[in-house]
């Protein structure tokens, strides 16, 4: 046994009282986890600690070895967008308790309980080719063949299929409970300085700033949806490029906690040079971004400034000294 356990995270004062804690958080959950959706419960605590890794263990130990819950997976043959006529079609299974489990490209394993819309919203958008697992099953009493074909059906109701629900998955104590997060303390008033902001165009340099270190997100994240940037300039060319690298910079300097994605035509871009390589992003084209964190801000200015970055106008984010962040936000 013991070398097949990796023991060495106890042999320190933190690692051990981290094991403790999670131990203690693991029994906690999963003593609620025999008459309440699993989705649900997390859903309600809103804890930060309860990472992507840590739910991925908590839908093997709680959904399949405790509670024995029947699964269904797929690579998803489409895109999913709408996701609450999704929720709705789902809150007609009362029959059995269903938790979605969906590998987000940029935020790791996320779980809802399908018949929650507000949970459910929090996947955003579900991507093509991306893995969906579906776990059914009673709350800990023996599963049966219906866990089976509600894993299946429910599979097929994400990938845009009209299904007909069985009368065994339509009738039960399974129904959607209205859940709602705790309130968390608002944090000091701090002084704010109050200064007038443009609302067209940025004409003169912005101050500059020294970028902040990077913080990785500790927990569960959310994402917003996909916002689309018109490409205003006749091509988007380095210029537009450069503009753009030192306005995330910006963004991200203000807040070191938030992602910021870009997508073109579907695909999320790593690198921002791609977009002018051979001229492929023209005049009318959308480029999309997406904001991630715990707690999301100024993402309108963000696209007011990624608008003007992509047109003609882009000049204004190329001024002030080289290795300083400008101070948009």
């Amino acid at each position: 046994m013991a070398d097949n356990v990796n023991l060495e995270v106890l042999s320190t004062r933190k690692g051990f009282n981290t094991a403790v804690k999670y131990i203690k958080d693991t029994i906690e959950i999963a003593s609620s986890a025999g008459s309440n959706n699993l989705g649900d419960i997390l859903f309600k605590l809103d804890d930060e600690e309860i990472t992507s890794a840590k739910i991925g263990l908590l839908l093997r130990m709680l959904l399949v070895d405790k509670l024995g819950y029947k699964t269904a997976s797929t690579n998803l043959c489409a895109t999913v967008k709408n996701l609450s006529l999704i929720a709705k079609e789902f809150s007609k299974w009362s029959g059995v308790d269903l938790v979605a489990a969906y590998h987000h490209p940029e935020l790791g394993l996320l779980i809802a309980n399908p018949k929650n819309p507000e949970e459910l919203a929090d996947f955003g958008e579900l991507s093509r080719h991306e893995l969906l697992a579906i776990y059914a099953g009673f709350y800990g009493k023996e599963t049966n063949e219906n866990c089976e074909k509600a894993a299946a059906l429910a599979l097929k109701v994400f990938e845009g299929a009209k299904v007909t629900v069985p009368s065994a998955l339509a009738r039960g104590k399974y129904s959607a409970k209205k859940i709602s997060k705790p309130k968390k303390a608002a944090p000091p008033a701090k002084p704010v300085k109050i200064k007038a902001a443009s609302k067209t165009k940025l004409k003169h340099a912005a101050p500059v700033v020294q970028a902040a270190p990077q913080v990785k997100p500790s927990g569960p994240v959310k994402m917003t949806p996909r916002y689309a940037v018109i490409v205003q300039n006749e091509l988007f060319h380095n210029g537009n490029v450069e503009a753009w690298k030192r306005i995330i910079a910006s963004y991200k300097a203000k807040h070191p906690d938030l992602q910021v994605y870009i997508y073109y035509e579907k695909e999320r871009i790593l690198d921002i040079n791609s977009l002018f390589k051979w001229g492929k992003v023209k005049h009318g084209s959308a480029i999309e971004f997406a904001v991630a964190g715990n707690d999301i801000q100024d993402v309108a200015k963000l696209q007011r400034y990624l608008t003007q970055g992509a047109s003609h106008l882009f000049e204004a984010f190329l001024r002030g000294p080289v290795n300083t962040v400008l101070k948009l936000f």
